[in-house]
């Protein structure tokens, strides 16, 4: 999996779950998406699908700033 990809699959199928829990009054809640980036991210790593590095030195994507 590229960066690009993780990108695209979180800003796709993983915020929307983030927003629907934590982000009711319309404000971005950056540190719950934070959040959900590193879980899954470091469940990625461990199911082998990405490298510690990837996981080590991945920037958070555009939607978590």
């Amino acid at each position: 999996m590229t960066h690009e990809q993780a990108c695209e699959y979180f800003t796709t199928n993983i915020l929307p779950m983030v927003q629907e829990m934590y982000e009711q009054d319309g404000e971005p809640d950056i540190t719950a998406r934070s959040e959900e980036w590193n879980n899954w991210t470091d469940g990625l790593r461990e199911d082998g699908e990405i490298s510690a590095w990837q996981y080590e030195n991945w920037d958070h994507p555009p939607c978590n700033y």
